[in-house]
């Protein structure tokens, strides 16, 4: 592999681990530049090594938000080893057929998800719901499942989509959501891996040089997130939204 092709996907790492630290969505970033580059490996190995700067970009900024934010340690336990499994699934499936007819779906979510949180301007802003156990219990759990297997089998914008199912389903605000989505998206991108290690997907010269920058751009994300607080993080919101829109229009509407 070229010296200048490794750089280009660093620099994409980079910027994917900023992003994806404020909002998620990194994988709008790293993945089609790492299917550019990368032409002549199969895509569930491209993918399979995307993984792993995808997780220590998450993994870092997770560690950035337990700093400054309160967790519900419980619910994320729980969560988290649901969308452990459902995300090992999803990469299975991967591995035997093509996810191409599920993108529509995505793209239906996507552009309601973008007019609401245009729309309704205090949308993340505060958490004052009170949502009993029992029922935070119920949604997590339908989250961790139905995203989880999202992100083993598709993966681009889950960090979006579970900081959107935090706020309207778990009363979170902005930051909340995005610290405990870091935690789920953890588990999800762990799932993964430990499927593409099974079946020797990963290319560790590609994935680490990657996985460092990823890193440092996480950390960065994290930081400016919980500096600037919910305002910041909403805006942020939207242009990842409106960016995961357009690429998913894309790759649906070329395949017609």
């Amino acid at each position: 592999m070229q010296g200048t092709s490794l750089i280009i996907l660093c620099a994409a790492a980079f910027i994917a681990g900023f992003v994806d630290a404020i909002v998620g969505g990194g994988g709008l970033i790293q993945t089609p530049v790492g299917l550019i580059m990368l032409p002549s490996y199969p895509v569930a190995t491209v993918i399979g090594s995307l993984k792993i700067p995808a997780f220590s970009g998450t993994f870092i900024a997770s560690i950035q938000y337990l700093r400054k934010v309160k967790l519900q340690w419980l619910l994320v336990g729980i969560m988290a080893s649901l969308a452990f499994t459902s995300a090992y699934a999803g990469s299975t499936l991967l591995t035997y057929m093509n996810n191409n007819f599920m993108k529509p779906l995505p793209l239906v979510v996507l552009v309601a998800l973008a007019v609401y949180t245009y729309t309704k301007k205090d949308f993340g802003q505060s958490s004052n719901i009170l949502i009993p156990f029992k029922k935070q219990l119920l949604f997590g759990s339908i989250i961790s499942i139905v995203i989880g297997f999202y992100d083993g089998f598709i993966g681009p914008g889950t960090g979006s989509f579970l900081v959107l199912a935090f706020i309207t389903l778990l009363g979170m605000d902005f930051l909340r959501a995005s610290a405990h989505a870091k935690l789920i998206n953890l588990s999800t991108n762990f799932g993964s891996i430990c499927l593409f290690l099974l079946k020797g997907k990963i290319i560790w010269a590609i994935a680490l040089p990657m996985a460092a920058c990823n890193a440092a751009g996480g950390f960065i994300g994290a930081r400016l997130a919980i500096n600037k607080g919910n305002g910041f993080i909403r805006i942020f919101f939207l242009i990842v939204v409106m960016l995961t829109l357009l690429r998913f229009s894309y790759d649906v509407f070329k395949s017609w």
